[in-house]
């Protein structure tokens, strides 16, 4: 590793800002995706963090991410300090347009680091969850407690002596001892929750809304401190879908982990796909052909649209409408009959490849694309008039749940949630991915930051994918729809037929998957809910090293305190729904 005085290739402005700043107290580490990253030490950590935040100018006003990772296992960390553990800090400037990483060496004696909580209100959640998968203590954290696994959880499950598999461990047993233990933890203790029981006149009430109740949308549970029907606190309580998925990143080949990425947005489909393959993809240094880019593209936008009208229904009958989720629900169906034509899939077709995708499309996928893009700017039309412009959803949903972008920022908020805020961001635009650089669409954005907003442009984004699906289908290329690079997994079957070799790889790449040279990568997509990044480490294997799934709904519900406090119930059910998050998406 070098000092940052010494690497003029990375001289963003970042660079030299933090040199001015610290010295050569931040040492470089070069990376394939290019993002700066800089090792601290432990005790500089939070001036770094607040002179990114606040100090720099065009400051770094997001904390994007937050994990670990273990490194005692690594076998190719040429260049980086010594380390057990490594804590890492992904920030962004929508000024600057620019992220950075931070990282910090910690040794396993001594794993404790300051809080960043009095820099950034969603460092909140990420530290739990360090502490909860890596036994990482953060010092002055207002409520370090487990967040994904139940409290009387044993060890810390993303180490590397953690198992990965149940065949791994002893036989579950559930002794009476343990049983009442269970019990007793689950009892409800308000002052737990940072909520008094009384105060001067009132005595309140506590109610818990979940984990099973049909406004939560999933096993989520939210503790409510209430005075009469107003809301006091709202305490989110999540992990009831916890899968370790990122835990199944790491035992999987890097091809065999793609349908289980299907599943962490679950309304999303193969935009799943897409930030894991991409992020492969520049590991290995594939280019993926045109064709495949569009065809890609199409899909995703279509699963966008399709997520969006689940939104868009669910919102209107929590605030009470029936009608209007029956017809959005039977045009997901129409949309689903292509999806299927063209995959063989529906809601998790897991079609994405390293390199491409995983066929051809079939004969008159264009006719029934047209159809649908033709049909569905009519069916907006009738639900505008029905949903958006109804009186009564309108004053259940203007004013409610506001906040500002400053606010969203501060929380980890991408995505529609942030653009209702007057702020445009969308990464399709600002860093065009995949492609995306070819395509004419507006990004749509309102300014009031309320629930109404959240779903205003939700409901114009879906024209603008029809938009953008509409090019697609208009100026498809021809060519291949998967590289013919070696490591793309797997190769072309066609050509399994024609020589030995190609019957080898494709063998090899299905059984084994690719082998990729160890590099770390981020790739970032703009998903149906906000910004979702994979972040993966490859130690020269056929499996990630390290998995890290950033998903914009765990961030997202973090803010459910400041945004319905003083509201009333009925107020929590709509901001909850014009959230609109995934428990597979938060939990993973």
């Amino acid at each position: 590793m070098s000092e940052l005085a010494d690497q003029s290739a990375t001289d963003t402005g970042v660079a030299m800002q933090l040199k001015a700043q610290f010295g050569t107290d931040c040492l470089f580490q070069p990376t394939v995706d290019g993002i700066p990253t800089f090792w601290v030490s432990k005790d500089r950590l939070l001036p770094v963090m607040s002179f990114l935040k606040n100090q720099i100018k065009r400051p770094y006003p997001l904390l994007l991410d937050l994990s670990a990772i273990d490194e005692r296992l690594r076998e190719h960390r040429e260049g980086q300090p010594d380390a057990d553990f490594t804590a890492f800090y992904h920030l962004m400037s929508l000024e600057r347009n620019e992220d950075v990483r931070i990282k910090v060496a910690l040794s396993d004696a001594d794993n404790r680091l300051p809080s960043l909580t009095p820099v950034w209100q969603s460092a909140n959640w990420y530290e739990r969850e360090a502490f909860d998968m890596f036994g990482i203590v953060f010092d002055d954290h207002p409520n370090l407690r487990r967040i994904l696994t139940p409290p009387l959880w044993e060890g810390h499950p993303l180490r590397k002596e953690h198992p990965a598999r149940a065949t791994e461990m002893d036989p579950f047993k559930m002794t009476p001892e343990f049983q009442q233990a269970q019990q007793e933890d689950l009892r409800f203790v308000p002052e737990e929750w940072g909520m008094n029981r009384e105060a001067k006149h009132t005595d309140f009430m506590f109610l818990n809304l979940g984990p099973n109740h049909p406004s939560v949308h999933g096993v989520f549970r939210v503790a409510l401190q209430l005075d009469g029907e107003v809301v006091i606190d709202a305490v989110p309580d999540i992990g009831y879908h916890h899968r370790a998925a990122e835990k199944m990143g790491e035992r999987q080949s890097w091809h065999t982990f793609i349908p289980y990425t299907d599943r962490i947005d679950y309304l999303g489909g193969v935009m799943n796909n897409l930030p894991y393959v991409m992020a492969i993809e520049q590991m290995a240094g594939i280019e993926v052909p045109p064709r495949a880019q569009v065809i890609r593209i199409m899909l995703a936008e279509l699963f966008r649209i399709s997520s969006h009208l689940i939104f868009y229904g669910t919102f209107v009958q929590d605030v009470g409408q029936m009608s209007p989720v029956f017809y959005m629900f039977a045009d997901r169906e129409r949309l689903f009959s292509i999806i299927e034509a063209i995959t063989g899939g529906r809601m998790h077709p897991s079609w994405f490849r390293i390199g491409g995708v995983c066929q051809d499309l079939p004969a008159g996928w264009d006719a029934m694309v047209r159809d649908f893009i033709d049909y569905m700017p009519k069916r907006l039309a009738e639900y505008e008039r029905m949903s958006m412009q109804n009186s009564i959803l309108k004053r259940r949903t203007i004013g409610i749940g506001q906040y500002d972008t400053a606010e969203a920022l501060d929380w980890g908020v991408t995505g529609p949630g942030l653009r209702a805020t007057g702020c445009d961001w969308d990464l399709r635009k600002k860093r065009p991915y995949g492609g995306y650089d070819q395509f004419e669409f507006d990004v749509p954005i309102a300014h009031n930051g309320d629930c109404y907003d959240r779903c205003r442009v939700r409901v114009d984004e879906i024209h603008e994918s029809l938009r953008i699906v509409r090019q697609c289908l208009d100026n498809m290329p021809g060519g291949d729809y998967k590289a013919l690079h070696p490591q793309t997994t797997p190769p072309p079957k066609e050509r399994t037929m024609e020589d030995i070799e190609t019957l080898i790889q494709h063998f090899l790449n299905v059984s084994w998957g690719p082998v990729i040279p160890p590099s770390e990568c981020t790739m970032a997509i703009e998903a149906t809910k906000g910004i979702n990044s994979y972040y993966l480490i490859s130690d020269g294997g056929t499996m990630s090293y390290r998995t890290r799934i950033r998903t914009p709904s765990f961030p997202h519900l973090q803010m459910i305190p400041l945004i319905s406090n003083g509201f009333l119930i009925a107020d929590l059910i709509a901001i909850l729904a014009s959230i609109d998050f995934v428990m597979a998406d938060v939990d993973r």
